[in-house]
């Protein structure tokens, strides 16, 4: 294996008004960060923002069927956890592999992988005859939707000026709310016109969107040609997408990725076991616990998506402001809090609930917004899809093991007294940034 490190990137002189890493005042604006990715770079933030949405979109059709799917399949608490674990476990397989296939083959051709596999799949969850086929359909989906966050962040942040980074990839993040505000709407109008026993397969049926998308990103999506020169010099290298590279112990001579990838590994497990466990369960709680109906379940989660939308863009703001791990920190310990204070409002007191959802929503997501800059920044080029695409994909399936816990026990803590589980992983993330340097304002190499 070659141990020659990736050579840097050359930055060479812009014909962009707005080049990137001006100092100008006026490159501080809300917008300067859009300003400052050019033509190309706004392209690839378009596709990367549509496809994360859809993604958000795919995912999101199975909590809000949950309990339709539960009923039809005759299904116990840890039996519809299970779909969502295998999902998100399979996901870290697919997020793996594609981070591989991006610095190999490119960020584009990768992304348009990832979005038809997780498409067809949630489209073929609509047909499933059996929970066992189910399963298998929604593990299959796992595998897009596992790598096309990974390579969308990594294509927009090879754009994105060292300055406003955080500020991009949040609004990225962003993409992920807009995404699930759409899944809520569907579901509503769908849940309300259509019989259970048919309406979680339309909604299902409905993830055939994304195809739309992969015709525009085919013919207007390019990948940053510095990252793709870099990519061409190091054609013959060994290490390039290389699982070997990331794991290699540091020396005297090179530090080597190992300790990054543990601890970032730690910090994606952390974040995404809370993150998912509320994802997962809040629409069964608010219906099973608090007995909403399909519309105010709607109006519950509205709060709580907006909340959620924000958050992403406060918290890339923040990112690029405070640093990548003060923002973590900071909305790791408020995300603690706010699951307690959400699963331990009085029986009645459901107008409270309702206020609550925009903090939670806020803090889930603005934590975040700095995953994507931040593990960017974390890995050279030529395994910056493999170590990005790797460590929060891990965290993504590790993670998943705590909607499953929080499912089983649900049959004797009630669903809202499991989710309390939930902030256990946002103090394992700011643990793990114990062993994480800080990267604000690093370019990347």
């Amino acid at each position: 294996m070659s141990t020659t490190p990736p050579s840097r990137i050359s930055r060479k002189p812009s014909t962009d008004p707005h080049p990137r890493g001006d100092t100008s005042p006026a490159d501080d604006g809300p917008l300067a960060f859009w300003r400052a990715l050019g033509p190309r770079g706004r392209r690839a933030f378009g596709g990367a923002f549509g496809g994360y949405a859809l993604d958000s979109y795919d995912y999101f059709t199975l909590p809000l069927s949950m309990v339709a799917l539960a009923a039809y399949f005759g299904l116990d608490s840890g039996q519809t956890g299970l779909i969502t674990t295998v999902t998100l476990v399979v996901s870290a397989v697919g997020g793996a592999v594609a981070g591989v296939v991006a610095d190999r083959i490119g960020r584009v051709k990768a992304l348009l992988i990832t979005v038809v596999t997780y498409a067809v799949f949630t489209v073929a969850c609509g047909f499933a005859p059996s929970y066992e086929t189910l399963l298998l359909f929604r593990a299959l989906q796992g595998l897009g939707f596992g790598g096309e966050w990974a390579v969308g962040a990594i294509l927009v942040a090879e754009y994105a000026s060292a300055r406003h980074r955080g500020r991009t990839l949040g609004a990225i993040q962003s993409s992920w709310a807009v995404g699930w505000g759409l899944s809520v709407v569907v579901y509503t109008v769908v849940f309300s016109f259509a019989g259970d026993d048919l309406a979680w397969r339309v909604m299902f049926w409905t993830g055939a969107l994304p195809a739309l998308l992969v015709l525009w990103v085919r013919r207007r999506v390019h990948d940053a040609p510095e990252a793709a020169a870099v990519r061409r010099e190091n054609r013959e290298s060994t290490a390039k997408g290389s699982f070997a590279a990331i794991f290699r112990p540091g020396t005297a001579r090179e530090p080597g990725l190992l300790r990054t990838t543990v601890f970032a590994g730690l910090l994606s497990t952390g974040v995404q076991g809370g993150y998912y466990t509320l994802a997962t369960w809040v629409p069964t709680y608010l219906k099973s616990d608090r007995g909403l109906s399909v519309v105010g379940t709607g109006s519950y989660l509205t709060f709580l998506i907006s909340g959620a939308f924000v958050g992403y863009l406060t918290g890339g703001y923040l990112t690029d402001r405070l640093g990548r791990r003060r923002n973590i920190w900071l909305f790791a310990v408020l995300s603690a809090i706010c699951v307690l204070a959400y699963t331990h409002i009085p029986d009645g007191a459901n107008t409270l609930l309702l206020v609550l959802g925009f903090p939670l929503g806020f803090c889930m997501s603005a934590i975040f917004s700095g995953f994507g800059s931040y593990l960017s920044e974390l890995y050279p080029t030529a395994v910056r899809g493999t170590g990005q695409g790797f460590t929060y994909n891990t965290g993504r399936a590790v993670g998943a093991v705590f909607p499953t816990l929080v499912g089983y026990l649900a049959d004797s803590w009630g669903v809202g007294g499991a989710l309390v589980f939930g902030a256990l992983g946002y103090g394992l993330a700011a643990l793990a940034l114990l062993g994480l340097p800080e990267t604000r304002g690093k370019e990347l190499q």
